[in-house]
């Protein structure tokens, strides 16, 4: 199984390609830019898209326009006849990769890393090599979706809200 990973954003989005053992290739585009066409030519079984969670707090409007861009990427993925499209919650994941609701963005890295792989270097790549920034996020939700799918409990990535 091969997942494409997306951390939404609301102009860019990171995403990876996760086969399981290693990630096949990873970005960062502007929103426009992942279009059927982008679905198509990746070639994921699932698309796992993180989603938006409130935990009660007020936000700004970049978190209102990430949610659009959430919806507007899973339709894109569907119309490409992508066979599994989900969302998949922060807590989910956090959840999942650190086993605490209170778990951090280098948490969540060094729970990938001990998983997968340390990155490398340029003359001796690791699995993770290259990855940065929000792409990290988007690997920590193709490995949760992955797992979940293995696991034959994919809705549970939905269902979980934090509360």
């Amino acid at each position: 199984m091969i997942v494409l990973g997306i951390d939404p954003g609301p102009a860019e989005s990171a995403w990876v390609l996760w086969d399981g053992q290693r990630v096949r290739e990873h970005g960062k585009d502007r929103n426009e830019h992942l279009d059927n066409a982008f679905f198509r030519a990746h070639m994921a079984d699932v698309v796992a898209v993180e989603m938006i969670q409130s935990f009660g707090m007020a936000v700004g409007a970049e978190v209102f326009e990430t949610c659009v861009w959430v919806g507007r990427l899973m339709e894109r993925a569907e119309r490409a006849a992508i066979p599994g499209v989900r969302r998949v919650f922060r807590m989910a994941v956090k959840m999942h990769l650190c086993h605490s609701s209170r778990a951090k963005d280098k948490n969540i890295r060094q729970a990938l890393i001990d998983r997968v792989g340390a990155p490398g270097s340029k003359k001796l790549p690791g699995p993770t090599f290259g990855l940065s920034g929000d792409r990290w996020a988007a690997l920590a939700v193709a490995v949760t979706a992955m797992d979940a799918g293995r696991a034959g409990t994919p809705g549970k990535l939905e269902e979980e809200t934090g509360r």
